[in-house]
């Protein structure tokens, strides 16, 4: 069992950053793909950005150039840097961990964009 537990969530004006955490409770993290998820208000929950166990990266096109997915194995953490952050960027962001058929997601942290 892979627990995931994020954080950095806050409010932040248009343009502003932010950097989310995501952190797991086993050292076998690093096998996972990572991947981060976000649900705006009254809206599905949809894919932002996963991370390959192999360091591979890859972006839904609404966050493309803005936002970067990392991770630290050593620390059993990963990361979503958010930058130029945008209304519509408004949401819960998930973290989500998958091995094969094992799948864990986050309990989330918000995100709210506003001037």
């Amino acid at each position: 069992q892979v627990q995931l537990v994020e954080s950095g969530g806050d409010s932040v004006q248009p343009g502003g950053s932010l950097r989310l955490s995501c952190i797991a409770n086993k050292v076998g993290f690093r096998v996972y793909d990572v991947s981060w998820y976000r649900q705006p208000p009254g809206k599905q929950r949809e894919w932002v950005a996963t991370i390959s166990s192999s360091e591979d990266t890859k972006y839904g096109d609404s966050v493309k150039g803005r936002f970067a997915i990392s991770r630290d194995n050593a620390r059993t953490t990963a990361y979503l840097q958010m930058n130029n952050l945008e209304p519509e960027d408004t949401a819960v962001y998930y973290c989500r961990a998958t091995y094969y058929s094992l799948d864990y997601w986050g309990q989330g942290t918000q995100v709210f964009v506003s001037s």
